[in-house]
């Protein structure tokens, strides 16, 4: 009995540290900025008690609305891509195919290993319009130079940033899922006939569901949290991007700019609903899909 007793002590012994921190980091602070979301600090009066004033008025800040249907762009824009070439990578170094596969998929990989902010500005650099490399090659040319900077380039310059740091995380995760489907399957198909193209399509693909679903919505939070590449640009493009160019950069310039703090959380507040919502959309129609794939294989 002591012996039961001191195993069942130590399950909330392991788990008290993680769940410590849990509280101070996480839960505690979202807590703080729920409670500063229900208030507003006036020139006559100092911080008052307006209950869900805060949210109204987000709903209706054209600049939030804007912010977030951008980013929601953005991810229909350049998550289909990254998550393409992701699996087309991965699909290739797991087909046993390539030369130096070890050092390919370190390649693909590296760039996720810089940081974000080294990331934009370097390619803040070559983006660059005077002394950026496109710009001074076209120049030689006698092309007219790139506008990568411009209003109508500006998000696909930044999905491509994005796409750069992330196609190595994402395949990753998928070559790692490639590598625990059983061999007997690929024998099994082998003896049916089925060629290299047939088993990706009918056994590899259907087995990284799994993983294709995480990095979706892996891909979901970071796309409508996107923060630091538009951040750093906006030194070297302050027309096209500016303090609300996104919903997460928004909600920072209220915050640590314009000394807005008690807005500031309510507009983070809403920018996780929306996380949630997406992020609940995307696991519904793949269970949808799941479901569905199921009954007419039955």
């Amino acid at each position: 009995m002591t012996g039961t007793r001191r195993h069942r002590a130590a399950g909330p012994l392991f788990v008290a540290p993680f769940l410590t921190l849990f509280l101070l980091l996480f839960l505690a602070p979202l807590g703080y900025a729920a409670y500063l979301s229900l208030f507003q600090n006036r020139l006559i009066g100092g911080t008052v008690f307006v209950g869900l004033d805060n949210y109204t008025q987000a709903l209706g800040d054209p600049q939030l609305l804007h912010g977030v249907g951008r980013v929601a762009l953005f991810f229909v824009i350049q998550v289909p891509v990254m998550l393409l070439l992701a699996l087309l990578f991965a699909l290739a170094l797991d087909s046993g195919l390539l030369r130096l596969a070890r050092v390919i998929r370190l390649g693909i990989f590296v760039p996720y290993a810089v940081p974000s902010v080294v990331a934009a500005l370097m390619w803040g650099y070559l983006y660059g319009p005077d002394f950026g490399p496109f710009a001074q090659l076209s120049r030689k040319l006698d092309l007219p130079a790139p506008h990568f900077l411009s209003d109508g380039w500006m998000l696909g310059s930044l999905a491509n940033i994005v796409t750069w740091e992330f196609v190595g995380y994402n395949m990753i995760i998928l070559y790692a899922a490639l590598r625990t489907i059983p061999q007997e399957l690929y024998e099994a198909a082998a003896v049916d006939g089925a060629g290299a193209w047939r088993i990706a399509w009918s056994v590899k693909l259907p087995a990284l569901r799994p993983a294709l679903l995480l990095t979706l919505l892996f891909s979901v939070i970071g796309s409508f949290q996107l923060f630091n590449e538009p951040n750093l640009l906006m030194k070297i493009a302050p027309d096209v991007i500016t303090s609300s160019y996104t919903a997460n950069l928004y909600a920072y310039s209220l915050a640590f700019t314009g000394q807005q703090v008690n807005y500031a959380a309510t507009v983070s507040f809403l920018l996780g609903l929306v996380i949630v919502i997406a992020s609940y959309g995307v696991l519904l129609t793949a269970n949808r899909g799941s479901r569905d794939s199921r009954r007419r294989t039955a």
